[in-house]
């Protein structure tokens, strides 16, 4: 299983990682671990020849990609681009796709939600990895349910593995 995360550079006053480009400050994305918050990810929902890529980028660079892809004009907090059926060579890993995460709105949500960068963070990696893997919350009611019964059992099982996850259940 490979994941390969990429902090894109994006402008403002604060980095990607969260650090105020003037003061070193702010409330920054450990990057470490939530590399190790994707494999876990990966692992709970995932085959073990699994590959994801996964950009965190400025609400500026999601809302053009939203605009481009989706027709909506204003950021999101996560956005999927499955791999499709590409086609596999014997031994290769089986590439999911991109998520892309904004973390300017991540850092709202988590500030919102009462929950750490991470935790938001590590929630909107696996609603997007949620999606490339066929699940669809805007197909309807059962389906929604059935999305949300998955990101509960995920998320129990990444609290379980001690990697933390926001979640809408009051849980730590």
């Amino acid at each position: 299983m490979a994941v390969e995360i990429d902090f894109a550079a994006h402008s403002g006053e604060r980095d990607p990682s969260g650090a105020d480009s003037r003061t070193g400050a702010g409330d920054a994305l450990d990057e470490a671990a939530f590399a190790g918050a994707a494999r876990a990810v990966l692992d709970a929902v995932a085959s073990a020849d699994a590959e994801l890529s996964v950009t965190i980028v400025s609400d500026a660079a999601i809302a053009e990609l939203n605009h481009r892809w989706r027709g909506k004009q204003r950021p999101t907090d996560v956005l999927s681009f499955p791999a499709g059926e590409a086609p596999r060579i014997d031994g290769s890993p089986r590439l999911l796709g991109d998520v892309v995460i904004s973390l300017d709105t991540a850092r709202r949500q988590a500030a919102d939600g009462g929950w750490t960068l991470l935790e938001e963070a590590t929630r909107l990696l696996l609603h997007g990895v949620l999606h490339l893997l066929g699940f669809d919350h805007e197909a309807g009611a059962a389906e929604a349910e059935r999305m949300s019964a998955e990101e509960r059992r995920v998320v129990a099982a990444l609290r379980a593995a001690g990697h933390p996850c926001a979640a809408d259940d009051g849980g730590d």
